[in-house]
């Protein structure tokens, strides 16, 4: 809304080199702060869930119920000692954690938390998000390799099988998507989304393959087999201190949250709400979904054991991609029927409970070898 002031104010006054720099650097300044803004909140919020969530308080000593926390702690790791290990490829190491954070940064970019408020309002803003968000396993081999040490790289070599493996359904699970609402423009999927209901209920199945693969991507529990403490030591970071290691942190957050905003847009109409919910700023319904669902991706962690990494490679090539090659299949069959709204969203909701279900009763019935298989015996009848 300030840059069409700005235009409209100035926009004869200007030139178009000038005028298109301010804006852009306004829009850019925005995104940079509601970012760093979005992080700290992050953190309080998911301490004080998980907290609750493992009946004990969380933070509640710095500030009022602990909302300063956040600020002591990004104090706290700014004032430690950096310290490079011998032997690291100093440039690629020094540059890691600088570019890890422009694949939130630039998602965010691409987010309409409003009608024409996206920074960067393509047409092809879905593939571009999709895109920027694979660049996010580049800076972590970069970390895992220049950092000189076994465990980081091993971390770094898990990180590119496991974002490999689940950004192929990820990125299926939106075709249905497209080929219904006609367009890569994230704004038209919204005012589609508006006009006839959202997809979260008209392709449920892509949902769940969507936020399950979106969990895989973020390297949040209980896919965070990247940086498996048990196992790993922290992984592909183990070397970083300080502000550097303070930049993976707040990246990770800063995912989250982008994610959220991105599953918001795709499948829960974004800024759209109702006739009667209409009345408050669509900024504002918006920002409630997110954080909405960020709350969702807590409990996630919070309840789910950790996956060993042939799980978590079985359940994206076994489960996740088959059935997300059926969801397109059968948008395309209700594309090609023309079904009216109500009858897709009923039909895709029964098909996907049938789906996951069957589904992993066949793999669960051929994932034990004979030999691991526990047979109980019934005890005879009393005589």
């Amino acid at each position: 809304m300030i840059n069409q002031w700005i235009i409209d104010s100035f926009g004869g006054a200007l030139p178009g080199w000038l005028l298109a720099t301010i804006t852009g650097g306004i829009g850019t300044l925005a995104v940079l702060v509601f970012t760093l803004v979005s992080a700290l909140a992050a953190i309080w919020i998911e301490r004080k869930l998980i907290g609750r969530m493992q009946v004990r308080y969380g933070p509640n000593r710095v500030g009022p119920k602990g909302l300063l926390q956040p600020f002591a702690d990004a104090l706290k790791v700014i004032g430690k000692e950096a310290i490079t290990p011998f032997g690291v490829d100093k440039v690629v190491y020094s540059a890691a954690p600088f570019i890890i954070f422009l694949a939130p940064l630039l998602t965010f970019g691409f987010i309409p938390f409003a009608p024409g408020a996206a920074v960067l309002n393509t047409d092809i803003s879905l593939l571009l998000v999709l895109a920027f968000g694979a660049l996010g396993v580049v800076p972590i081999f970069m970390a895992g390799w220049a950092s000189n040490n076994k465990y980081s790289l091993m971390g770094a070599m898990r990180s590119i099988a496991q974002t490999v493996s689940y950004e192929i359904p990820l990125v299926l699970s939106l075709v249905g998507l497209v080929v219904v609402a006609g367009s890569l423009k994230l704004e038209d999927l919204v005012v589609y989304q508006i006009q006839n209901g959202w997809f979260i209920f008209l392709q449920p199945l892509a949902a769940i393959i969507f936020f399950i693969a979106g969990s895989a991507e973020l390297n949040r529990t209980p896919t965070d087999i990247m940086e498996g403490e048990s196992e790993l030591a922290a992984g592909y970071h183990i070397e970083y201190s300080g502000f550097k290691f303070s930049l993976f942190y707040a990246t990770e957050y800063s995912h989250v949250f982008a994610v959220s905003a991105l599953i918001s847009v795709l499948f829960l109409g974004g800024w759209g709400t109702g006739p009667v919910l209409d009345l408050a700023p669509a900024v504002v319904w918006m920002v409630v979904k997110t954080y909405l669902l960020f709350c969702v991706f807590v409990w996630t962690r919070a309840t789910l054991p950790r996956l060993r990494i042939d799980q978590l490679m079985d359940f994206a090539w076994k489960f996740l991609l088959p059935l997300s090659l059926i969801n397109i299949m059968v948008v395309a069959l209700e594309e090609v029927l023309d079904l009216p709204g109500v009858v897709v969203a009923a039909l895709n909701i029964v098909l996907a409970v049938v789906l996951i279900r069957q589904w992993a009763r066949l793999l669960g019935s051929r994932g034990q070898s004979p030999e691991r298989r526990v047979y109980i015996q019934r005890p005879a009848p009393a005589q």
